[in-house]
């Protein structure tokens, strides 16, 4: 069976290796970007199988690079994570959410990184 493939989009370095680390060590094979306009180029040319997405970054926030990754047909399908600071009160951002579909929204500190990948594997388990 191929490896699966993780694009990790997180500009804070520690919290994105640590994210790698964890995902090599369950035999996920991953990407990475420390911003949105990073993630929009590597998920449009490597097509993960999953985008584990934060949503403010430099550069690019997530959300636009959602949106961008969205308008490509293969990007349409890809299952999305948020993992991000924000919970998602902001009117904006639900309706954002809502359009743009991604599968789950985590806050960072209500979740341990295991329980991400928890959730990631589970994702792609449904997808088979």
């Amino acid at each position: 069976m191929p490896q699966k493939t993780i694009l990790v989009v997180e500009d804070e370095e520690s919290l994105r290796e640590a994210i790698v680390d964890i995902l090599r060590l369950k035999n996920f094979l991953s990407f990475e970007a420390k911003d949105g306009e990073e993630a929009v180029e590597l998920a449009l040319s490597k097509h993960p199988d999953l985008i584990l997405l934060d949503l403010l970054m430099p550069v690019m926030d997530g959300m636009t690079a959602l949106k961008k990754i969205r308008e490509d047909s293969w990007g349409e399908k890809v299952p999305v994570v948020i993992l991000t600071n924000l919970s998602a009160t902001n009117e904006q951002l639900v309706e954002d959410m809502v359009t743009h579909k991604p599968m789950h929204y985590l806050i960072k500190s209500d979740w341990k990184l295991h329980d991400v990948v928890k959730k990631i594997e589970e994702i792609l388990e449904m997808r088979k």
